[in-house]
């Protein structure tokens, strides 16, 4: 083999290789594996709901998890901003805001995408935007958005991108 022929196959393996490391959603059986079964926020334990989780993994490896859970034990209070957890093992930014690695919960409220520690402190809160044009609004949804992941609860959405 040639040297140009060596060259063309590196750039080959290069590009394949690049294409593999993107980050990607998971799929239904990975979730499973990765998803808890309950989660604990403001001194109670949730349940999960599994069919309404979603995640992905950037291109590190490292994974991103959100979820709704069944909040009926907590105060009404709770109930009206925790709607779900967010597990992320790397930096997130939501427009202009970012998101260290660790647990949170989060919820839609007024127009606002917001982001607690487990002690039920606000720590990122954003604007959320509306799809009106969305055909099949489900409870928790992940898109892929250009570089970024739109994160959706129904037709309620924030920009997503993860450190990769």
């Amino acid at each position: 083999m040639n040297c140009r022929s060596k060259s063309m196959c590196l750039v080959i393996l290069l590009a394949l290789a690049c294409g593999q490391l993107s980050a990607q959603v998971l799929a239904a059986d990975a979730l499973k594996k990765a998803v808890p079964s309950s989660f604990f926020f403001a001194g109670q334990s949730a349940p999960v709901e599994l069919r309404n989780s979603v995640g992905l993994k950037n291109a590190a490896g490292k994974l991103v998890l959100a979820g709704l859970v069944d909040a009926s034990g907590y105060s009404t209070a709770i109930q009206e901003r925790y709607q779900g957890f967010l597990i992320t093992e790397t930096k997130l930014s939501f427009e202009a805001a970012t998101l260290d690695p660790g647990a949170y919960g989060f919820g839609f409220k007024d127009g606002k995408f917001i982001v607690m520690n487990v002690a039920n402190t606000d720590v990122l809160s954003v604007a959320c935007q509306n799809d009106e044009q969305l055909k099949r609004p489900v409870p928790l949804k992940l898109e892929k958005d250009g570089a970024a992941y739109r994160l959706y609860a129904g037709r309620k959405y924030v920009v997503v991108k993860a450190d990769q």
